[in-house]
């Protein structure tokens, strides 16, 4: 007898992006998430070309997810990056700062050579 087992080829698995959010990011965003009483939006990090120094920053809420984008989900927020800006976003982190003097979130790139004052604009 001839096995005749047949095996089904896995699905494609999502890409993955080298972007990270720190626990403060994610319980802010749980907590952003929850206040909106949205349980299907992720987090899109993304750049565009503009401001001073040649590519800016965005970071919204998407409710859609396009074709090419890489994903990870850290404690159920899912952090989502298009195919254009993952070279560019490799090895970034976004973090939450509640201070006295600034709150809100911040995004460290490693692969920035240089960026403007305002701190949205790199190149």
């Amino acid at each position: 007898m001839t096995d005749t087992t047949t095996t089904i080829a896995d699905a494609p698995a999502a890409a993955s992006h080298g972007v990270l959010l720190s626990d403060a990011a994610a319980a802010k965003v749980s907590s952003l998430l929850e206040q909106e009483g949205r349980d299907d939006l992720r987090l899109r990090l993304a750049v565009q070309p503009g401001g001073c120094s040649g590519l800016i920053y965005q970071l919204y809420f998407d409710e859609r997810l396009l074709d090419g984008d890489a994903t990870a989900d850290f404690g159920g927020v899912e952090v989502v990056v298009d195919k254009m800006s993952v070279p560019y976003l490799d090895g970034a982190s976004i973090d939450f700062e509640d201070t006295i003097q600034k709150q809100g979130f911040t995004i460290d790139n490693p692969n920035a050579q240089g960026s403007c004052a305002c701190g949205d604009s790199f190149h």
